[in-house]
């Protein structure tokens, strides 16, 4: 696979309370990586790639969906994984980060751990790609923008810094996921987004963005009452 990040941050609502989100987004030179890579609840986020193994990425985020640290949580799924020298696996809990690129990954490899995020990537054209979606995601940290717009701010700057070195394969993928503590209803379309075949998956993945944010806005402005009114979640309890 190629490069991804996952991200952890703290925010108040419109009532004042303070909510946790947590996202995260990849890109690799292979089409559907949204299928397999990234994963994300309300209590963390992981990715996993390199030799992928979709169950280290489902199975992560529900033992942070269980309790356990970020940390606990993967190294004990790769503990148990013979393979685990050609694995890729990193991301973010409530109150911790963890990353780890096995010594069989394909140069260039490496992770980053920063304040509340990590970043890693394989088959990389250089540290510039991580380096660059690292440093770009904490430029933006104070923006009033949507986490998920952000995110492909990150993953752009690693591209424009060479990205995955294979370009012999032109058939690439993207892909987004956020959560949040916060109820929301109904969930915005934008934060969970994947580009599954295209040559341009960045550009395309800010466009699907672009118009996803624009059709929550218009189903928020048409039918918003409707979700206000609704007690259907109340009924069945």
């Amino acid at each position: 696979m190629t490069f991804s990040i996952c991200v952890r941050e703290t925010y108040e609502d419109d009532d004042g309370d303070e909510q946790t989100r947590f996202g995260v987004a990849v890109t690799t030179r292979l089409p559907g990586v949204g299928t397999m890579c990234p994963f994300v609840s309300e209590h963390g986020a992981v990715a996993t790639q390199s030799l992928v193994n979709e169950r280290l990425g489902r199975k992560g985020v529900e033992y942070l969906d269980d309790g356990l640290g970020v940390e606990d949580a993967l190294q004990a799924l790769l503990n148990a994984d013979d393979n685990a020298e050609a694995r890729q696996l990193h991301g973010v809990g409530r109150d911790g980060e963890f990353a780890f690129s096995g010594d069989e990954c394909m140069d260039h490899y490496d992770d980053v751990v920063g304040e509340n995020h990590t970043v890693a990537g394989n088959l990389l054209t250089g540290p510039e790609v991580l380096e660059a979606t690292s440093d770009v995601y904490e430029g933006t940290r104070g923006d009033d923008r949507p986490l998920a717009l952000r995110l492909v701010d990150a993953l752009e700057a690693g591209h424009e810094e060479g990205g995955d070195k294979r370009e012999d394969l032109t058939v690439q993928s993207a892909a987004l996921k956020v959560a949040t503590t916060e109820d929301r209803e109904p969930e915005p379309y934008y934060d969970d987004l994947r580009v599954d075949a295209t040559e341009t998956p960045l550009a395309d993945l800010r466009e699907t963005y672009e118009y996803a944010k624009q059709g929550y806005e218009a189903a928020l402005e048409k039918y918003g009452d409707a979700y206000e009114d609704d007690d259907m979640d109340a009924a069945e309890e």
